[in-house]
């Protein structure tokens, strides 16, 4: 049942496919030679089953979405108070390549703009520019998943076109800010910027960060659960440039874009995306991005206000009932990811399972695109020549006139196994039944 999350990502992909608005980052001349039509998402969840659409597999260079890793890397190396006294944590209402600092404080505003960014690279402690950088590559790499390359041509490009970022660490050196040599920082800075990704590394990288810092794929933790926590806060309040506001507003999760054309999203406990199209807005974001984000966030249910109870969303109990029939009892809030969690528990199961039979009376609220899901769930059994009914006593759930085309719906868990019964017998001598 995994395609009809698919199906969803697929559509919402498509539906962006014609936007053709934004530019490229001139200022990197390497970047100008990308393919604009490229467009890549994906989807991570928690447990480490990944969605992918479009060009999700097209390497792009990090660049700004390095930002909160090396904030985080930072703050787990020296501790937050060390890092506070040369980095603050509020929106800056500036351009993120603006060389300014705060007027009181005379550090960057925060980790997400360039000066900001620059000195975290500083603080990671280390013998020499180049065991930093390995640091930085260790744990990007740790975060996706697999080993992480520096695209050689986009970072010679990059420290070639770099006056801009030079006067910033420059500047940052004469309010005391870089303790180190300005050139061997910006250096790394520009290295890890130039690091390789997929939209799927990316996805990837936000899983870990949703997973409070453990890798869903290889189940180890790559940073501390306070770093993500102090991270994935900077990155709700600063991770989108100006256009931050609007951001959280429409979109409502933790962000981090870059002007190499990805976007990366995080929301918490759950799930993680990345996404990539090339062509860049006026803030530094990308257009199509954006775009997907937004219809991701409103068609899947994922601002973080509406989901703040989702982590008690589960399957709370399975019990066979008779041969081949199943009955996965659900309770708390059935939104996006709790539903997607349900049936592809159910998918994984259809091997030994002729009838799945979900029974949502403890279910507390749901949203309409689980509703779709569970209502395509029979459908998609079917297919495989397999059964699937609802038990909602009260309708709360699958209401009369719901996304519910399709759905077989009883009022007691005994009258779907006696339908459950009746299929199978029926079955009994075809193909689709062994028992």
């Amino acid at each position: 049942m995994a395609e009809l999350v698919q199906r969803y990502l697929d559509e919402i992909l498509a539906e962006h496919a014609d936007v053709a608005d934004g530019m490229l980052a001139d200022y990197i001349p390497e970047l100008t030679r990308v393919d604009t039509a490229k467009c890549g998402l994906a989807l991570e969840l928690t447990d480490g089953y990944v969605y992918e659409s479009g060009d999700a597999a097209t390497e792009f260079t990090i660049q700004s979405i390095s930002k909160p890793f090396t904030y985080a890397l930072a703050l787990d190396g020296i501790g937050r108070d060390a890092v506070d006294t040369k980095i603050g944590v509020e929106p800056s209402g500036e351009p993120f390549n603006e060389i300014s600092v705060d007027d009181q404080t005379k550090t960057p505003k925060n980790p997400m703009i360039n000066a900001g960014a620059i000195a975290a690279v500083s603080l990671i402690p280390a013998s020499s520019p180049q065991d930093r950088f390995a640091q930085i590559l260790d744990f990007y790499s740790a975060c996706a998943g697999r080993r992480l390359e520096v695209d050689e041509g986009v970072y010679a490009s990059e420290k070639a076109s770099n006056s801009r970022n030079r006067a910033i660490a420059y500047m940052l050196q004469s309010f005391g800010v870089l303790d180190d040599d300005p050139d061997e920082v910006l250096d790394v800075y520009v290295r890890q910027c130039a690091i390789r990704v997929t939209s799927a590394d990316l996805a990837g990288m936000a899983s870990t960060l949703a997973r409070g810092g453990v890798n869903p794929t290889s189940g180890r933790r790559a940073i501390s659960p306070a770093a993500v926590q102090r991270t994935l806060s900077v990155m709700m309040t600063c991770g989108m440039y100006d256009s931050t506001g609007d951001w959280v507003t429409s979109v409502g999760m933790p962000a981090k874009s870059g002007v190499g054309g990805g976007i990366l999203a995080v929301l918490p406990g759950q799930l993680g995306i990345g996404v990539y199209s090339p062509l860049l807005d006026a803030n530094g974001n990308s257009v199509r991005g954006v775009r997907v984000c937004r219809s991701l966030s409103a068609e899947l249910g994922l601002h973080f206000l509406s989901v703040t109870r989702e982590s008690r969303s589960t399957i709370r109990a399975t019990r066979d009932v008779a041969p081949r029939i199943r009955v996965y009892e659900l309770h708390g809030d059935l939104l996006f990811a709790g539903a997607e969690q349900a049936l592809r528990t159910v998918e994984n199961d259809s091997a030994a399972v002729d009838v799945a039979i979900l029974e949502v009376s403890r279910v507390d609220d749901i949203n309409d695109i689980a509703r779709g899901m569970l209502a395509g769930m029979r459908q998609s059994l079917n297919e495989s020549g397999k059964e699937g009914f609802l038990v909602d006593p009260d309708r709360r759930v699958m209401p009369t006139g719901s996304r519910s085309a399709g759905a077989v719906v009883y009022a007691t868990v005994e009258e779907a196994i006696e339908a459950a019964r009746a299929y199978r017998d029926v079955q009994t001598g075809s193909a689709n039944w062994v028992g």
